[in-house]
């Protein structure tokens, strides 16, 4: 089976841009990642790409050839849609086209332009990644049905809310350095803990911003790229992909994410690693409960321990297993559509040596990246690991 290298990545700033469109901020990301790569457009053979409420915010179906052409690229192109976690599962799909031998040379990536809409506009639209049915009709928000994982997690494990204000400070001060992320300003625990209240227990500085953004990035076989004597020292090693029931009432249990775990299992198996071979890891902190949530799934922590973490400064700079050194969701921000890709690109970044915060990992050979779609109805976890 042949090995899956990143050859090159790209990112747009993320941000408020509402007057560029979509294909726009999806050509910046992809003539990045090309020209990272050094790869000639007419070896691309597809695009997988990740978006999921483009409908709603730009009107606009069928993307996968409009941002193909905006890459300026003539090959097909497929678009992946599985709520926040479009772009991580369109890459998962690549790694496997690129291992049967189907391909060689993949651009990968995710778009989502979201304030162009104003805040109910984009509430509406995310809020259909839950159960429209059972949940949505109920007037079911997912920072509500965030805030319902918390309780649960809170009367089952303990925690309080100044340790949530500890994952969001920590992921503030993360992405100080970040030329591509948000919000480039710390925060403190006190002004986490005073800010107004979202959905209780989350306030406003548990939550990630609305964002626009786009990722890439070009994937290729072991066989492409030493046949082309590219510089490409990272690899896909392991992806997994799980599923959970839509609807919270579902569930067995609202404090834990049985998707995540099964993609985490997936993946180890696949790279042939477990955590505790991993180094550093990108999660998703749509809200600060959530990184607490994966912490646990990933096997990083037995469940309940991983609410102190941050605390602690195990998952901060300086730390046992550092995390979400981009800024997360949480400051880095969260173009849905756009994350899963993007996780990617600063994975290999850090482990690659030319992220901000690499010098934080500084011998870094195992990397991790955890997306999830909705209440983690979706997961889907990668393994990264420096080529040998």
């Amino acid at each position: 089976m042949t090995r899956v290298r990143v050859a090159g990545v790209g990112l747009t700033r993320f941000g408020r841009t509402p007057d560029r469109t979509g294909r726009d901020l999806f050509a910046e990301a992809a003539l990045a990642a090309r020209e990272d790569a050094g790869v000639p457009r007419e070896d691309i053979e597809h695009l997988n790409y990740g978006n999921f409420m483009g409908a709603f915010a730009e009107r606009q179906g069928h993307q996968g050839p409009l941002m193909a052409e905006a890459a300026g690229l003539s090959c097909p192109a497929t678009r992946y849609e599985e709520a926040c976690a479009s772009s991580g599962v369109a890459a998962r799909e690549a790694v496997k086209s690129i291992r049967a031998g189907e391909c060689d040379v993949m651009l990968v990536g995710g778009m989502e332009r979201m304030s162009n809409l104003d805040t109910a506009g984009v509430t509406e639209a995310l809020a259909s990644a839950a159960d429209e049915l059972y949940e949505v009709r109920a007037g079911i928000t997912f920072p509500g049905a965030y805030a319902l994982m918390a309780r649960a997690y809170f009367e089952t494990f303990g925690g309080s809310r100044e340790d949530l204000a500890h994952v969001a400070v920590k992921n503030h001060r993360h992405a100080l350095n970040n030329e591509f992320a948000q919000y480039q300003r710390e925060i403190t625990v006190e002004g986490a803990l005073d800010a107004p209240p979202v959905a209780e227990p989350l306030h406003l500085y548990d939550a990630c911003p609305i964002t626009d953004g786009a990722s890439a990035l070009v994937l290729v076989s072991d066989e492409y790229a030493e046949a082309h004597d590219l510089d490409a020292p990272v690899s896909i090693a392991g992806t997994g992909q799980g599923g959970d029931k839509m609807a919270l009432q579902d569930r067995d249990h609202l404090a834990r994410t049985p998707a995540a775990t099964a993609a985490a299992a997936e993946a180890y198996a696949d790279a042939g690693r477990g955590p505790e071979d991993v180094d550093v890891a990108e999660v998703h902190d749509c809200f600060t409960v959530a990184e607490v949530l994966a912490l646990e799934s990933l096997g990083f922590y037995e469940p309940g321990e991983g609410i102190g973490a941050a605390r602690r400064g195990e998952t901060a700079i300086g730390g046992d297993r550092p995390v979400n050194l981009s800024g997360g969701l949480k400051a880095k921000g969260h173009p849905v559509g756009a994350t899963g890709g993007s996780q990617l690109v600063e994975m290999t970044r850090l482990l690659r040596g030319d992220h901000p915060n690499s010098d934080a990992v500084s011998g870094a050979r195992v990397g991790l990246t955890h997306n999830a779609g909705g209440t983690v109805a979706s997961a889907v976890v990668h393994v990264l690991e420096v080529v040998e």
